[in-house]
């Protein structure tokens, strides 16, 4: 099996492993190993299918870009990412889908939740969609794309699960939020506004600290770091 397979079937079990462990797989082994070896178990799964993508990514021949990456393509990805960034961080206080956050659905979405109930997983969708443009190379297509599917399916998922457990949460919650971004603001079910300061702040810091890291990789970006330098 060559390496770009091998990539491939890292990412397999990575995302295979994670949606079984979180779904059918994990009644039964709570049942069996209590929460505490559930947790432990979910935690070296994780992180061994990671070393392992992480090996066979390193380990993975060079192959030549699909398309040619301008400066434009650099510049669109990197407003995408900022987008990403408050995701991300909007997404980390007053989630609904995270366990006992809050009690009772709110009336209406404000901030990145009137963008979309599910933040921080489409945050990790919109990084992998622009690492895919910005690099588009066999290997990072396949982790990154794994990583932007990982996110939707599980998204999916924890929608049909919190129906179920605690539908007089989630279904009020759905109707006055969407799956995909900007869906709800355009049915007139949500409006967009209502960012707290630190979805913005925090937002803008992780962007503009990942921009830094990511000024040797590419077009413009390479220009100012070797003028810098």
């Amino acid at each position: 099996m060559d390496g770009t397979a091998m990539v491939a079937l890292a990412v397999g079990a990575f995302v295979g492993s994670h949606l079984a462990l979180s779904h059918p797989l994990r009644a039964p082994l709570v049942r069996l190993l209590g929460n505490g070896g559930f947790t432990g178990l979910y935690a070296v799964v994780a992180l061994a299918a990671l070393w392992w993508i992480s090996r066979t990514y390193k380990d993975a021949p060079p192959t030549a870009p699909l398309w040619d990456v301008s400066d434009g393509l650099w510049a669109f990805g990197t407003v995408v990412m900022l987008i990403a960034s408050v995701l991300l961080v909007g997404s980390l206080i007053g989630n609904p889908a995270m366990p006992g956050m809050v009690k009772t659905a709110p009336a209406r979405a404000r901030g990145v939740y009137a963008i979309t109930r599910h933040p921080m997983l489409w945050s990790f969708a919109l990084w992998g969609l622009v690492h895919i443009l910005v690099y588009p190379v066999a290997a990072n297509i396949i982790v990154a794309g794994g990583m932007a599917a990982f996110a939707l399916i599980g998204a999916a998922a924890l929608d049909a699960k919190k129906s179920a457990l605690l539908p007089d949460l989630w279904e009020p919650w759905k109707r006055v939020t969407s799956y995909f971004p900007f869906q709800a603001i355009a049915q007139g079910r949500a409006k967009l506004g209502g960012f707290r300061p630190h979805d913005l702040a925090g937002g803008l810091v992780v962007w503009l600290a990942a921009t830094w890291a990511h000024i040797p990789a590419g077009g413009i970006a390479a220009g100012v770091w070797r003028w810098l330098s």
